[in-house]
């Protein structure tokens, strides 16, 4: 009987986060990711990092007078660039690889007015 009712609530479970159930619950156990640089990349991976993430997502907030321009260094653009494009494609771990270059972290990097989505 145990048995049962332990594979009947797995199955509501189950059925409840198919159907849509409780955003809020369900986002309780999703943890936020974004990706960064590597810090031992070199001047040329970034740059490559930024031109591809930028050909595929709109970079404008990197523009000078926007929040993120500042720093104004290719680390600080890189790891904007790239979260833009890793954030856009779904998060998967693989979006952030370029070239071994990416780094997923948990902490949010965002900094003053520069909020990385």
């Amino acid at each position: 009987m145990a048995k049962v009712a332990a594979t009947l609530t797995l199955s509501l479970f189950i059925l409840y986060f198919i159907s849509g159930g409780n955003s809020a619950t369900a986002n309780n156990y999703e943890q936020k990711t974004w990706c960064v640089a590597k810090p031992s990349s070199d001047q040329a991976t970034l740059l490559a990092n930024i031109n591809y993430a930028c050909s595929q997502v709109d970079c404008r907030i990197l523009q000078k007078g926007c929040p993120c321009f500042s720093p104004d260094n290719l680390m600080n653009h890189a790891s904007i660039a790239m979260n833009m494009y890793y954030q856009s494609r779904g998060r998967n771990r693989w979006n952030c690889d370029f070239r071994n270059s990416g780094l997923i972290v948990m902490t949010d990097p965002s900094y003053g007015n520069c909020i990385y989505a």
